[in-house]
């Protein structure tokens, strides 16, 4: 599993700016503003081939007060909690405020590796601003500029000196599917892996948090051998808010990195909530093939048409994964749970599918005839050849005249076409652009 990085500090001191320039695309929302970033926001990162996770946290206060900015510390606290190692991010325009001071003493309690970030330090006249800080006696200051990069390197180096490396894959059995049960709290997934393996293996309680550690349970079903990851609650610590209950731990995230199969249980009642969105996306960018399961249905008032309403709420509210087949079961009384096993069979063919290149450029040329690219700019965008490169996810590389002309919403139009001819539910696709050999400048 992947170590764990988070950055803190105030709001408005530029978290989400490194957050963005550390996974080099702008994920998190960056406005000029404080406490636009309110949620733990949560990618993957690469530097010098050393992966990890990168968590952006929303402006921490320790002295919080009011009701949204107690969240965003609780939010917080539970991310240090988690975390392998801590940047702490200061303003180095604004000077040392004493909610830095205050922030300094609580990370003097806690039992990880801090890394002290002044940043807006854009140059070499502004170096002067960091000997404020020097006030924190704190071992090293790095002084940053996360807007344009100077200095990142350094602190980045520096991180990888100390930052745990991810340990190696696990070993596995040959054909193993491994599926994580990923969702909010109380939402049945213990309950689910009971029904699931005809056994009481995971403790079921009604209190949020019973299931404090990521449980892998083997079965054997039909020749198949499956790995069921029944991912951890919020811990139940007296310094952690009950509001927090509708925030997912990292350790989910991690079960999401050692999994082939995502199954994502939604409650009935509520319906997809946004932090429901956030493990389905995660699980997107790990490239994980994903089933939602919408649990307690057997308490949902319904009539003919309510799956199907349902169902359309679900993909207008997260449009990106129309590709994803929906369950509704019960969990309880084990209504349709025996779909889930020829469900996960089925994404789990589609993820590993692989098609012949002679089908996929007929495929090409027969789909660009129909809707060719759009110049970019005055230049006409040719598309030459397709190529299937890896699966798990299906990946293809496609090679073209010109790679940054071929824009995102072209890109998905491919995604749905090549959907359309080869079906492909329940896993997610990935195009690459190259430029042809021939073409290049």
């Amino acid at each position: 599993m992947k170590p764990v990085v988070v950055i803190i500090g105030r709001p408005n001191v530029g978290k989400s700016t490194l957050f963005n320039r550390l996974v080099k695309r702008r994920k998190a929302i960056v406005e000029d503003e404080p406490g636009v970033t309110r949620d733990r926001n949560y990618a993957e990162a690469l530097y010098e081939d050393h992966p990890f996770i990168l968590i952006d946290t929303g402006g921490f206060e320790p002295a919080a007060k009011q009701p949204i900015q107690k969240q965003v510390r609780e939010q917080a606290e539970v991310a240090i909690q988690e975390a392998d190692l801590v940047l702490f991010l200061m303003d180095g325009k604004e000077g040392l405020n004493p909610a830095d001071i205050d922030v300094a003493h609580y990370l003097r309690k806690v039992a990880k590796p801090v890394f002290y970030v002044v940043n807006k330090i854009d140059g070499e006249r502004q170096e002067e601003n960091v000997i404020d800080f020097y006030q924190l006696g704190v071992p090293a200051l790095y002084s940053v500029s996360a807007e344009h990069g100077r200095g990142v390197a350094d602190l980045m180096d520096g991180v990888l000196k100390i930052l745990p490396s991810a340990p190696l894959e696990e070993e596995r059995e040959e054909g193993e599917i491994r599926v994580a049960l990923v969702g909010r709290p109380n939402v049945g997934k213990s309950s689910l892996l009971n029904k699931l393996i005809g056994r009481p293996r995971a403790v079921v309680d009604s209190t949020p948090g019973t299931t404090r550690d990521a449980i892998d349970t083997p079965l054997k079903r039909e020749g198949r051998k499956y790995i069921f990851i029944d991912t951890a609650g919020i811990r139940r610590k007296s310094r952690v808010s009950k509001r927090l209950e509708k925030y997912m731990t990292i350790r989910a995230l991690r079960s999401l990195e050692r999994c082939d199969v995502a199954m994502l249980l939604l409650d009935g009642f509520e319906g997809l909530t946004d932090q429901d969105a956030r493990i389905a996306e995660f699980a997107e960018e790990n490239g994980r093939a994903l089933i939602l399961v919408v649990n307690k249905w057997d308490l949902v008032v319904k009539d003919t048409s309510t799956q199907e309403q349902y169902k359309k709420r679900i993909r207008k509210e997260i449009k990106t994964l129309d590709y994803v087949p929906i369950l509704f079961i019960s969990a309880l009384t084990g209504q349709r749970v025996s779909k889930i096993f020829a469900t996960i069979d089925a994404v789990i063919s589609e993820h590993r599918k692989r098609i012949a290149t002679a089908g996929l450029n007929q495929w090409l040329q027969e789909t660009v005839r129909s809707n060719p690219p759009p110049l970019a700019g005055s230049r006409t965008v040719k598309l030459y050849y397709i190529s299937q490169v890896a699966t798990a996810p299906p990946t293809f590389v496609l090679f073209t005249n010109e790679p940054q002309g071929v824009s995102e919403p072209y890109q998905r139009y491919l995604m749905r076409q090549l959907r359309a001819k080869y079906g492909f539910a329940g896993t997610p696709l990935r195009i690459i652009l190259r430029r042809r050999k021939t073409e290049a400048r």
